[in-house]
């Protein structure tokens, strides 16, 4: 799914298990889409395992802590699975290319 937020001028993209829990979230800011987080729970867990939660979170960001069910004020548009990879994918790419 995706849903925008106004205040911050942020799209976020959102794929979620069956008990609508956050598996991967990616948010692209402003009118040029520029993504600031393409973030997994797979590796954000197994980041904070190895130690290197910060640096993850630096990179990539984190998933949002609460379900879906319990976010107030947002539209969620449904995505196929492939709309969502596409965005990804590209935003994963942009992401690692920058300097750090």
């Amino acid at each position: 799914m995706r849903c925008y937020w106004d205040e911050e001028d942020i799209w976020f993209y959102l794929e979620v298990d069956a008990e609508g829990w956050v598996t991967r979230q990616i948010e692209l800011e402003g009118p040029e889409l520029t993504p600031i987080a393409a973030a997994s729970l797979a590796e954000w867990q197994q980041a904070q395992e190895a130690g290197r939660l910060d640096e993850y979170e630096r990179g990539f960001g984190m998933t949002a802590e609460l379900p879906v069910s319990e976010w107030e004020g947002h539209d969620p548009v449904p995505l196929t699975s492939e709309e969502f990879e596409e965005v990804w994918d590209s935003a994963r790419r942009q992401i690692t290319a920058r300097p750090r």
